[in-house]
């Protein structure tokens, strides 16, 4: 019955260093273009985020979980500047991300760094948008503060949202157990009110037909 408590009870007893690294590394692979479509950066960060039960935990995971992300971006920010707009004809970007590229290119174009901050909240664009950057010759200086303020606000709500689906699993869980007992319960209370009324009537149906047969 308490599958979920034990579940994250086990992520939580696991070395902290070795949660945080492994958060840090999909968030790094999720950010830079090509990984993103594979690494799962953003699920692997709530499911560590569920172990962020004390302030240290949480800090020191918004700490690498920030860094690594503004560190992906930067990179995939390179390859946007080293290979510019030949990147949309990759295979990559034309099985997974043509029409996100476009939208990237074209965000860019109208707002620039504020681009960048924003899209670190959208899937897809969110790996795009530094290689797309770099691509688009938006200067480095504005590109990093953009980035590693998208990371730190974007780091900090999800490792929120998982510490507190964490707590909240937790809870619900316990509700379910106290409910299923409550349940529980009250079935046995009506089976055995129920037992007693029938064996009530009989007992009271018995001197009836014994009646007749006196007679």
């Amino acid at each position: 019955m308490a599958l979920v408590t034990d579940v994250l009870d086990w992520l939580q007893a696991l070395p902290q260093p070795g949660l945080v690294a492994a958060a840090g590394g999909l968030v790094f692979a999720e950010c830079t273009i090509g990984l993103g479509f594979i690494a799962p950066g953003e699920s692997g960060l709530l499911i560590a985020a569920t172990t962020a039960t004390s302030v240290p935990r949480f800090l020191t995971l918004w700490a690498v979980v920030t860094v690594c992300a503004a560190l992906g971006d930067s990179v995939g920010y390179a390859l946007g500047r080293k290979f510019g707009p030949r990147l949309r004809e990759t295979k990559l970007i034309r099985k997974y991300g043509l029409d996100a590229w476009d939208r990237a290119a074209g965000v860019l174009e109208r707002r620039g760094a504020w681009a960048v901050f924003f899209a670190r909240f959208l899937p897809v664009l969110r790996t795009l948008t530094p290689a797309a950057a770099g691509a688009s010759n938006l200067p480095f200086p504005k590109f990093l503060p953009a980035t590693a303020a998208g990371a730190f606000c974007w780091s900090l709500v999800h490792i929120s949202l998982g510490a507190a689906l964490g707590e909240a699993a937790k809870q619900v869980e316990s509700a379910l157990n106290t409910g299923f007992l409550v349940v529980a319960a009250v079935i046995v209370g009506v089976l055995v009110l129920y037992l007693l009324r029938l064996k009530k009537r009989k007992a009271l149906a018995a001197p009836r037909e014994e009646e007749p047969a006196r007679e």
